[in-house]
């Protein structure tokens, strides 16, 4: 009986392992995005995330919420500096998403800052 328990216990602990890992290392999509930023906050009660939110309209009727890891330390700089600015922004969207990650399933890894198409000068 405990060599079934045991074989049990250890089964269950390799799918954890092998869904951990899928949504790990095997993004669904990736790409890029363009609009003026928002907000970026940093929320959450018991697990703090990187949460931000991206206006890609003039009138702000499209918004692209997304994540940013606490790894990615230089993307999360680069953001609270571009506050209200237009900005480009690279992503990686994943399957699905734990919540010590974000709120989204949408994850930011790089951020540019770019000219408005709005307001040229």
């Amino acid at each position: 009986m405990k060599k079934y328990l045991l074989f049990g216990l250890l089964a269950l602990v390799l799918m954890f392992v092998t869904y951990f890992a899928y949504i790990y290392y095997i993004p669904y999509s990736d790409g890029v995005r363009a609009g003026e930023l928002i907000k970026i906050s940093r929320k959450g009660f018991i697990v703090k995330t990187w949460e931000g939110e991206m206006s890609q309209g003039i009138s702000g009727a499209q918004i692209f919420s997304f994540s940013v890891l606490d790894k990615d330390q230089n993307v999360i700089d680069d953001l609270v500096n571009y506050q209200g600015k237009y900005v480009k922004v690279t992503y990686v969207e994943r399957l699905r998403t734990f919540p010590w990650w974000g709120d989204t399933k949408y994850f930011i890894t790089d951020v540019q800052l770019e000219n408005s198409p709005h307001f040229n000068k």
